[in-house]
């Protein structure tokens, strides 16, 4: 998954991202070196310990925050920098996020949460495209219904629905199921699986937990900053345990 020069095999690219807060002697260096691609209609888990550098990858990698020194790609498109005005445009119209506390708006109703991101950009949507994803999200509820009213599941199901609705490069997931019991946040990552195989849609996913990242192709391990190793088709037993000894790679 090495990132390469060139080619838009690649929905995003990192090439030797780091990220530094502060200064001094209270600086702390949160991504040492990253270098990554991601392979368009790919999906990525993205696992390591607490203080490994998960989210700070994640908000590098979708434009929510800045690196330190590095290249950024979305596509053909280089992010890093890009004035935040530009930045907030290609995130609205390039990339969906899925986030693990739902973050919709219980004053609309579950079809405005969804086709909120097309109406901040001042853009129509598609009807027919609009029950295309409820079908593909296996979104079985009325649309007119307000999400207090949801289960846990169908709200997360309203939150990948309203990330893919604007027909982004890439989906950006944090954390999606943490916040769902056992049975539900399979269901969930099933339907996330299903997204993959059938658009061909690219995901990037931070998880902590083995099983849902064996739902990726790809998991990727974070230590300390670094990435240090990758398995590829691999169950979850496999994975926790290459968690448990992430400091012997």
């Amino acid at each position: 998954m090495t990132a390469v020069a060139n080619g838009l095999e690649y929905a995003v690219r990192m090439e030797s991202v780091a990220k530094t807060y502060g200064k001094g002697d209270a600086a702390v260096t949160a991504l040492k070196d990253v270098t990554l691609g991601l392979r368009r209609g790919s999906f990525t888990a993205i696992m390591g310990p607490s203080g490994s550098g998960k989210s700070t990858f994640l908000h590098c990698a979708a434009g929510l925050d800045r690196p330190t020194s590095g290249r950024i790609m979305l596509g053909d498109t280089e992010l890093t920098g890009r004035r935040e005005s530009e930045l907030t445009a290609l995130r609205r119209e390039r990339i969906g996020f899925v986030f693990q506390s739902y973050n919709l708006l219980d004053a609309l109703t579950v079809e405005q949460n969804i086709v909120l991101p097309l109406r901040l950009g001042n853009q129509r949507f598609d009807p027919v495209f609009l029950a295309e994803v409820v079908r593909s999200v296996e979104l079985d509820v009325p649309l007119d219904r307000r999400p207090s009213k949801l289960s846990g599941g169908q709200q997360q199901r309203v939150a990948i629905a309203r990330a893919l609705v604007t027909r982004p490069e890439v989906v950006f997931l944090d954390e999606p199921t943490g916040a769902l019991d056992t049975r539900t946040a399979r269901q969930v990552l099933g339907t996330l699986r299903q997204t993959v195989d059938r658009w061909g849609q690219t995901a990037l996913m931070v998880t902590h937990d083995p099983v849902a990242a064996s739902y990726a192709d790809t998991v990727v391990f974070l230590a300390d900053g670094r990435i240090v190793g990758e398995l590829t088709g691999a169950d979850p037993e496999r994975i926790a345990q290459r968690m448990t000894h992430l400091g012997e790679w």
